[in-house]
């Protein structure tokens, strides 16, 4: 299935948008009306999108279109709707976490990176769903319920940002926000044929007003904000605009947005096979054919594996383990029925009891293989690699035993890039199956520029497969 948009304004991505305001042929309001208008048609078929914010966003537009018309200044995408995970704050909308308990959770000020949006001139106009504290990689909640894969609504959407990622495959929004601790940008991004990216720890700053405000060191250590969207382009234009700097971060890195340049041929570490447990033939096919696209681009590709990613996984359970354990006791009554099996089942066959040695030992091995990994970095600045080595699993297929070890397993490449704080660019590389498949591109610590270079030669080859109409 290819796309449907043709020359619709929500078949557009964001950059494309905001040259289209900012040259008048179109206005910010048209372009939010043909948003909401397509969120109303398509989004009862995959329910990814939770609150509408229409009239807030359609003022917002009319005052972008009148300083657009004065000849006011204007950010790079402005007049340009996007849309808002809800575990992210939005001033004057809920931060629900997917949970009931927080349905009157509002926040008076936004986020920082969503605030930065907003001095870019985009206009938020919805929130998306996710599953309960975004502690899932499916997603589903007692709250909202379940969103659907719109390539096939037997399989996952992926998760937590598994709404963000169903809006933008079926064109509600050109843009979403949403965070990542274990894939949660860059598994639904593979899940639903769209793209993403999980900046460096510190490049985004992040802050809530929601109780608890700060987070578990685990989680301040891993996880991170970032954009999602269609087009590799728009993800370098939201990250310019997101990494702006916020006092409200202490841990906020004022890194430049691009570095040198790497001397040439730029040499990529091709890795089909994580640690060597296993990957789909549909998951290696989609790599190569990415590798495939770097090569004949000019960049030295090379099949080697970088140090230690299985030592990496595991110390990431380990490590995100002795924080959930203990703040499980408190979620688990806010949370449905299928979440608190999925977190058992995970607590009790894949994170280790909590061991204060073994803990201990979790933070000293992320410094260790953080440092071999910066070693491989110097000489493969680029790792090419499966997001999931398995394609969207079965909706159901976490709530077994046998699915969450699947899973996990399926997951080490990436929650080792969160634990080591790097950046990585998740894309489509085509269909298998009549589902998306997808590679990440992972590189040294505030080199996302390098990674979106290289995103950008394979999306330029292997295509843009969204959006689509949802299968029904």
């Amino acid at each position: 299935m290819g796309s449907t948009a043709g020359t619709e304004l929500w078949g557009l991505g964001a950059s494309e948008l905001a040259e289209a305001i900012r040259e008048r042929r179109a206005s910010s309001r048209e372009t939010v009306e043909a948003h909401l208008a397509r969120i109303a048609a398509v989004n009862v078929h995959v329910n990814a999108v939770t609150v509408v914010l229409g009239d807030e966003a359609l003022r917002a537009a009319d005052e972008a279109d009148r300083r657009l018309a004065a000849g006011e200044p204007t950010g790079p995408l402005h007049g340009v709707p996007f849309t808002v995970k809800e575990n992210v704050d939005l001033a004057g909308s809920a931060s629900t976490f997917g949970v009931r308990a927080l349905s009157e959770a509002v926040p008076d000020v936004d986020a920082p990176q969503v605030g930065h949006l907003r001095a870019a001139g985009a206009i938020p106009i919805a929130r998306t769903n996710l599953p309960d504290f975004g502690l899932r990689w499916h997603t589903d909640n007692a709250l909202r319920g379940a969103t659907r894969n719109p390539w096939d609504a037997s399989r996952t959407p992926g998760g937590s940002s598994g709404g963000e990622a169903a809006a933008l495959a079926t064109g509600m929004t050109p843009l979403g926000v949403g965070n990542d601790l274990g894939g949660s940008l860059r598994w639904p991004a593979q899940c639903n044929g769209i793209c993403s990216i999980k900046p460096s720890l510190g490049r985004v700053p992040q802050a809530s007003v929601i109780e608890p405000v700060d987070p578990p060191i685990s989680i301040q250590l891993m996880a991170v904000q970032g954009p999602m969207a269609r087009h590799v382009g728009d993800l370098r234009t939201a990250l310019a605009a997101m990494s702006a700097s916020s006092d409200r971060d202490p841990w906020y890195v004022p890194a430049p947005l691009a570095g040198e340049a790497l001397a040439a041929p730029v040499r990529v570490a091709v890795v089909t096979d994580p640690a060597g447990q296993g990957t789909s033939p549909e998951v290696a096919s989609g790599v190569r054919e990415a590798a495939d696209a770097l090569a004949a681009a000019g960049y030295a590709v090379e099949e080697v594996e970088p140090p230690d990613v299985g030592l990496a996984a595991d110390a990431w359970l380990v490590m995100l383990g002795a924080d959930v354990r203990f703040l499980w006791q408190m979620m688990s009554p806010l949370v449905s029925e299928d979440s608190n099996r999925f977190m058992s089942i995970l607590m009790e066959e894949q994170m280790p009891d909590p061991d204060p040695a073994a803990t201990l030992q979790s933070f000293i091995t992320r410094v260790a293989v953080a440092r071999a990994w910066a070693a491989f970095l110097r000489e493969h600045p680029l790792v090419l690699a499966p997001v999931s080595t398995e394609p969207p699993f079965p909706v159901g297929a976490d709530l077994t035993p046998e699915g969450v070890a699947a899973i996990v397993r399926s997951m080490r490449m990436v929650v080792a890039v969160n634990l080591l704080g790097l950046p990585a660019v998740a894309l489509p590389t085509g269909l298998a199956d009549g589902l998306p498949q997808g590679v990440q591109v992972i590189g040294p610590r505030f080199r996302e520029d390098v990674c979106l270079d290289a995103a950008e030669v394979i999306e330029e080859a292997c295509g843009i497969p969204t959006p689509i109409d949802p299968i029904t």
